[in-house]
């Protein structure tokens, strides 16, 4: 089990961003169901990217790549029965898309992945959706969670589900694409609504024009068949939230490359709301860079951070140093991602002696002095690195276990951080 050393750092120079995890899947998902061979350039490399790859090589695609290129011979449409079961591994979205997709098939479909997928990420949602579209959706053992087990063929028709958690919105819009009719989705609770967004601009850009109130209602057109594609994916906004973080803390000056403040990334707001609590930030849209410019005082704000909720822990951060309260809601939705993250941020924070208060949709802040403490990443990546960040301004040197995560979408964090300046041992 891997553990980071992290002393008080300041920082300064410049690094480039990762590719977006969000962006890298969502291409391959699509890739799968073209017509012809895609290239996917500047795809995120990281455990979520490979278990999107092996679950559509499963799928009838070949696949070919080098370390910045991927090349998928697509099925245009038609995707073959997997000869065994299907592990997304520690990945929530490939869970729910491929679950989806496999809806498709007459055959059934096992799928499964590891302990926190089949524990702390919810599916009975999209399963119902897709049983009120005459598929046989199940969770193998009645909890509705992973393992699951999946037979159509799905049909077009109308369905609902709740829409607090996106993915499994995003999955059924990505699949009743595909059928002979139009189909008619109702959501109930609409949240984390730009990745619903991202989802619809992919169809979009492919040819298939959805109709939608409000997040509440959606309308289907189906028959949807594309050639192939070539896509660049963007860096990822949320990845970007941590060396911001840090740069701000620490009252450094560093330049964040491959950043376009155009993509369709929901977590891009983050910058909005730094700037409201006083952050000196710049942003060149022209060479896609953020500048990180010194800034002596934050002020804390309230923020409803569910159309970025994956920001909410290094937000937490960021509030231990603003002067006046912080107030994160709306943000129940954090409790089901890789941990449950209101908890998990709320008692390591706690040990290095943040006034912290955690509220069911979200946390309170005040401003504390923070101090070294043993802290644990939760085996969540986005905790693991909100708290490398925490501490790199607390006083004295802490150590954080079980850091191995953060390549799920940040595999080059420790080395930025140490070009950065960063005092981190690994």
């Amino acid at each position: 089990m891997a553990k980071f050393r992290i002393s008080p750092s300041a920082l300064q120079g410049s690094i480039a961003i990762p590719s977006s995890k969000s962006q890298t899947l969502r291409a391959i998902f699509f890739a799968l169901m073209a017509k012809g061979t895609s290239r996917i350039h500047k795809y995120l490399s990281s455990p979520d990217t490979y278990a999107m790859l092996r679950a559509v090589e499963m799928l009838g695609v070949k696949i070919q790549r080098t370390n910045t290129t991927l090349w998928i011979e697509g099925t245009n449409g038609k995707i073959k029965s997997p000869k065994d079961v299907i592990d997304v591994g520690n990945s929530g979205l490939v869970l729910r898309f491929i679950g989806a997709i496999a809806s498709l098939l007459p055959t059934y479909t096992v799928i499964t992945g590891d302990s926190s997928i089949c524990s702390l990420r919810p599916i009975q949602p999209l399963l119902s959706a897709l049983g009120c579209l005459q598929a046989d959706a199940r969770s193998i053992y009645s909890n509705g969670f992973a393992p699951i087990c999946i037979k159509g063929p799905l049909m077009p028709g109308s369905t609902k589900l709740c829409g607090r958690d996106s993915q499994p919105v995003s999955a059924l819009l990505m699949t009743t694409c595909f059928l002979e009719g139009q189909s008619h989705i109702q959501v109930t609770n609409p949240g984390e609504k730009p990745w619903v967004d991202l989802t619809l601009y992919w169809l979009k850009r492919l040819g298939t024009k959805i109709e939608h109130r409000n997040h509440e209602e959606y309308w289907i057109p189906g028959k949807t068949q594309y050639e192939a594609f070539s896509y660049t994916v963007p860096g990822d906004w949320s990845s970007a939230a941590f060396p911001i973080a840090a740069a701000l803390l620490t009252s450094s000056e560093i330049v964040l490359d491959n950043l376009d403040l155009t993509d369709h990334q929901g977590d891009k707001q983050i910058i909005h709301c730094l700037l409201l609590m006083g952050a000196n930030i710049e942003i060149d849209s022209n060479n896609k860079k953020v500048i990180i410019k010194k800034t002596k005082h934050l002020k804390g704000i309230d923020i409803d951070v569910n159309n970025f909720v994956d920001a909410i822990a290094i937000l937490a951060v960021i509030g231990c140093f603003a002067e006046g309260k912080t107030h994160l809601y709306n943000a129940q939705i954090a409790r089901h991602k890789e941990s449950d993250r209101i908890s998990a941020i709320t008692q390591e924070l706690k040990k290095m002696g943040a006034n912290i208060e955690e509220k069911e949709d979200g946390l309170i802040i005040y401003p504390a002095s923070l101090k070294a403490a043993k802290l644990y990443s939760h085996k969540d990546h986005r905790i693991a690195m909100a708290l490398s960040v925490a501490a790199l301004v607390a006083k004295g040197t802490s150590l954080l276990d079980d850091v191995e995560c953060i390549a799920k979408t940040y595999p080059g964090f420790i080395n930025d951080f140490r070009q950065l300046g960063a005092k981190i041992e690994l």
